[in-house]
């Protein structure tokens, strides 16, 4: 006779406590209705500090987050908790180590926005590559200008390169090679084959600076990726680069980049993520001509919303039910 799964007893029903944290949707029925289907109850709040986190999750089996700390300290209040599910692909408010010394599993959503994100890293692209915006804005003021904002250049016969050689990298590397660009990446983590599996050439860190007329960032923010970005690595893009981030903002090191952008270090920068979120609306970066900025919304359609609430239930229910999760970030098998 196999045991029954924890909050479940014989002669009543399963009940199970699901915590979510804080929220950006429109609703929760997704998860209610797949963690209702199996005797859960959830519980949410707006939480913004880790104690406000620690008193919602305390008797929790299950807890659902998107921006709110999850930090030590909230974690230590958890008293049976069995998963941690990070609404996304980063997991930067949680902490990984505190829940891996309470053997508790920390899994996040990756495959939710692949194309989304591949689609507004290119779209970022070609706008500051072709100064869409500041045309657009000329047009609107009345003048006209046939060749304006001079120089722009083409994008055939150019080369992108991509930092991180993940699944959103990849798509990248498959969307800029249709405008005819040749891709180079990095990524230590990532064998030779898979680079070649997608006719990209494997760089070492510095020639991937010095090479790229374009150069996409898809590097999760760690202790290691912090600041990879920073004025040594902008002194060695070409004065004619781009740069695209639509990872981590605190990849790039804002400081750097706005002096870089204000030397000509580098051409011009693209980003959907910053350091500080939202961005302070007299930052000197809003003030130039050459950098476009975006509200970290590269993850957004309709459809990637339902998805992403949907893949991150559905990972709570595995964990509740038996099964294997399938994306665990802090080594902890469930």
């Amino acid at each position: 006779m196999q045991a029954p799964a924890a909050g479940q007893g014989e002669g009543h029903h399963t009940v199970f406590k699901v915590a979510v944290t804080d929220w950006g949707f429109p609703d929760l029925h997704q998860e209610k209705e797949i963690l209702e289907a199996i005797g859960c109850v959830i519980v949410d709040g707006q939480c913004k500090t880790p104690a406000e986190v620690a008193e919602l999750v305390r008797d929790a089996d299950a807890v659902l987050t998107q921006w709110a700390p999850v930090t030590a300290e909230a974690i230590e209040a958890m008293e049976k908790c069995r998963v941690i599910v990070r609404y996304g692909i980063g997991v930067d408010n949680v902490d990984l180590e505190a829940a891996k010394k309470k053997g508790i599993p920390v899994a996040n959503v990756p495959d939710y926005a692949i194309d989304e994100v591949a689609d507004h890293a290119l779209s970022l692209m070609l706008s500051i590559v072709r100064k869409i915006p500041q045309i657009a804005q000329q047009v609107r003021a009345g003048k006209w200008d046939i060749a304006p904002c001079r120089p722009i250049i083409g994008l055939t016969g150019r080369t992108i390169g991509v930092a991180g050689f993940g699944n959103i990298a990849k798509a990248v590397v498959r969307r800029a090679q249709g405008f005819g660009m040749k891709a180079i990446g990095y990524d230590p983590f990532v064998p030779d084959s898979v680079f070649e599996a997608y006719g990209a050439e494997r760089v070492g860190w510095d020639e991937l600076l010095e090479r790229s007329d374009v150069i996409s960032v898809h590097m999760p923010l760690t202790p290691q990726t912090k600041h990879s970005f920073n004025k040594d690595a902008f002194r060695k893009m070409k004065p004619t680069s781009y740069l695209i981030n639509t990872s981590r903002g605190g990849t790039v090191d804002t400081d750097a980049l706005v002096d870089a952008l204000k030397a000509g270090e580098i051409a011009g920068a693209a980003l959907d993520v910053l350091e500080v979120e939202p961005i302070a609306k007299d930052h000197p970066l809003l003030a130039m001509d050459n950098c476009i900025v975006t509200s970290h919304c590269a993850w957004y359609s309709e459809s990637s919303m339902l998805r992403l609430q949907e893949f991150a239930a559905l990972e709570v229910k595995r964990r509740l039910t038996g099964e294997k999760l399938r994306h665990v970030v802090n080594g902890v098998e469930a």
